[in-house]
């Protein structure tokens, strides 16, 4: 009976203050759905680390007088590097052979491959390492004590850096989400808490009578509590299904050729599911906790 009575003072607290309801669950949902997304990003940052650093090279490349007791050279601190578990393997690309790779990397870029001559891509040695994420050892390795790269070698460069810079981008992107998501939480909590006080204040004379036949005031606070967590539930309902949404037009729409050609990984269902489960507890949680404190502070009844 009791459980009867507090369900149906939640249906009528739901619909008696409709607008502000209807509010809450959105200004709850655009949080909620901002948090997921930096949730989605995170993950998607993760996977694509596992991909791309998978494939880093670093490349030394060789300078034009360079000379074959320079390559020795080079070539014996790769095989040093290599019985160190430092490097997995490493092979020599001729002047041809990396001209012959640029014409195919750029070959949807006709006016560049035509203004680039054969001699301005050097020959060098591209290094596959074991761990990529330690690409600097190759730099280190080839640089001396004073700061100067060891005879015959032009430059080194790997693919790490750049991957370090398109990653920052991306936490930066995923935290600047998150901060928007914060600051949206804190004024659905504001307007929970708002929410509740009026709800209560409108339902003065009911609780009042209540306490006086001998309630608890933890039985006259409770339908509150439980219609703030509702709100919060349907708004982390309206959360994950604009997730879905995401993945839906944006996925599998705007960057459907990017997913395609393995630029970016998908977002599939399970990685949605995967963090419903954080977004629905956040949700309801925090917009509980947030009508009981609210009426422990305001509420006296």
């Amino acid at each position: 009976m009791r459980l009867k009575f507090i369900l149906s003072e939640v249906a009528i607290g739901l619909r008696r203050n409709m607008t502000m309801t209807i509010a809450m669950i959105l200004t709850t949902a655009i949080s909620l759905g901002l948090l997921g997304t930096g949730l989605l990003i995170a993950r998607q940052i993760n996977t694509m680390k596992e991909i791309y650093y998978d494939k880093v090279q670093v490349s030394i490349f060789i300078r034009e007088d360079a000379t074959d007791a320079d390559r020795a050279a080079i070539e014996a601190k790769l095989d040093d590097l290599t019985s160190k578990d430092e490097v997995q393997d490493y092979f020599y690309e001729s002047k041809d052979q990396a001209y012959e790779r640029f014409q195919k990397q750029f070959e949807a870029q006709q006016d560049l491959v035509e203004n680039t001559p054969k001699e301005a891509i050097p020959a060098s040695y591209r290094v596959t390492l074991v761990n990529p994420e330690r690409y600097e050892v190759i730099e280190q390795a080839f640089t001396n004590d004073s700061g100067a790269l060891d005879p015959g070698v032009d430059q080194v460069r790997d693919d790490g850096d750049v991957l370090d810079r398109l990653f920052s981008v991306l936490n930066g992107m995923r935290n600047a989400t998150i901060a928007i998501a914060v600051a949206g939480a804190v004024a659905a909590l504001l307007l929970i808490s708002n929410t509740v006080q009026l709800a209560a204040f409108t339902r003065r004379t009911e609780t009042g009578i209540m306490r006086l036949v001998g309630a608890s005031r933890w039985y006259t606070q409770v339908p509150f509590v439980i219609e703030a967590a509702v709100a919060g539930l349907l708004g982390a309902g309206l959360a994950i299904g604009g997730l879905f949404l995401l993945k839906r037009f944006l996925f599998e729409g705007a960057f459907a050729s990017l997913v395609e050609s393995g630029t970016i990984p998908a977002i599939a269902a399970s990685d949605i599911w995967a963090v419903a489960p954080l977004i629905a507890g956040t949700g309801a949680l925090l917009a509980a906790v947030t009508a009981w404190i609210t009426l422990r502070l305001y509420v006296r009844q």
